[in-house]
């Protein structure tokens, strides 16, 4: 990108219009239409809370926001966070990315899922790009396939030399390896660092059409089970060329978008945690409702972490907490309701750990010792000890 200026910040780190210029106006705009990605603060300023990711605005500016873990401010550590939270994303691209053989040090967000996009291509291009039958039309001076009388007529009135024919011809010129293309030719001018590859593998794809309709080709893409492996490769090209951010944003007052919801990130993360060291663990539990009329129920309740075998329930929440009162009450209230409706004797309210805190236990009145637990989940811990966070 020609002069193009990016600053990184963490969350709640507020942007001020003299450390960025003329772009500001543009964040100004995407802030009024977007409170909760950025907000204004009282002196005019800018900053975001709970949602990570990149903001590119339409003069080249590229603002990229990383998660707050810690009371330190390290960058570079953040990014890793970051990085490692996406591996547990559902319905994401990231699941599979062999992340450590990333080299994240030097390198902007935006830089990074480039490189996802080019490594998972390099993968598809090894596994064999796929070929299908395309149907073709042309006016031949020999007979192949089918003659299109009609069109023949009216195109070899005086050249009775030619045939207007109808043939399938197989090649690589399908729908999906359309989109793959395309996505290559857009990135090649967003990024000076990959040229050299994103040209190695626009190559590949020498005898495959650019697309201009790309709402309508994503609508004609089949995926069966013998072009499954191209899945998040497509997922990367839709990121890229429909703006499909992971949340959604309202608006055109920016050039590109790539957003993350912390609140959901925390969620699968810290859900991904107790899945791989707890049995009988449910994710996103829909067996209760908090109401019924007559036959029909409302307002099912789905806790984020439902541990059948001790009928334990765990929600988390990605809001920074430094003592007691930070705890909202619509938080401990729907802590209750999950303890009444499931009848659960023990639910934990689940924060990120940005220092050490320790909040004792809470016993619900009027209720059968039913118990709330605060505990912190310390995003940059070792995601492999069983110890990361205590219930007991």
């Amino acid at each position: 990108m020609k002069n193009q200026q990016l600053k990184t910040v963490i969350e709640y780190e507020e942007i001020k219009p003299s450390e960025i210029g003329d772009p500001f106006k543009e964040l100004e705009e995407f802030a009024k239409q977007n409170p909760t990605v950025l907000s204004f603060t009282r002196n005019g300023n800018l900053k975001s809370q709970n949602y990570v990711g990149i903001i590119q605005t339409k003069l080249g500016f590229v603002l990229e926001i990383l998660p707050k873990i810690s009371d330190e401010e390290d960058k570079d550590k953040s990014k890793a966070v970051l990085l490692r939270m996406l591996k547990t994303l559902r319905d994401s691209p990231f699941r599979n990315y062999q992340m450590a053989n990333l080299k994240i040090e030097k390198l902007p967000i935006f830089e990074i899922f480039i490189k996802m996009f080019l490594d998972e291509l390099g993968i598809l291009i090894r596994k064999g790009i796929k070929n299908d039958y395309v149907l073709q039309e042309e006016n031949l001076p020999y007979l192949k396939g089918k003659l299109k009388i009609s069109e023949h007529i009216i195109k070899n009135l005086i050249h009775k030399e030619k045939f207007f024919v109808e043939y399938n011809e197989y090649m690589q010129n399908r729908v999906e390896n359309q989109i793959i293309k395309t996505t290559l030719l857009f990135l090649q001018k967003k990024t000076k660092r990959f040229q050299k590859l994103i040209r190695k593998y626009l190559f590949v794809f020498d005898d495959v059409d650019e697309i201009y309709d790309v709402k309508s080709a994503f609508a004609k893409i089949s995926l069966d089970r013998t072009i499954k492996y191209y899945e998040n490769v497509l997922i990367f090209c839709k990121i890229f060329l429909l703006n499909r951010s992971f949340s959604p944003y309202k608006g055109d007052s920016v050039a590109f978008a790539l957003l993350f919801d912390m609140n959901r990130l925390f969620e699968d993360y810290v859900g991904s945690y107790f899945k791989k060291h707890y049995k009988n663990v449910v994710l996103q539990h829909r067996e209760y409702h908090l109401l019924r009329q007559g036959g029909e129920k409302f307002f099912n309740l789905r806790p984020d972490i439902y541990m059948e075998d001790e009928n334990i329930i765990l929600d988390t929440k990605w809001k920074i907490i430094k003592e007691e009162k930070d705890i909202s009450q619509d938080d401990l209230y729907q802590m209750f309701t999950y303890a009444m409706r499931y009848n659960s004797h023990k639910v934990y309210l689940i924060y990120p750990k940005i220092q050490d805190l320790k909040i004792d236990d809470f016993e619900f009145c009027g209720t059968d010792n039913k118990k709330l637990y605060i505990r912190f989940f310390d995003v940059d811990g070792d995601f492999e000890r069983e110890d990361l966070i205590r219930l007991n």
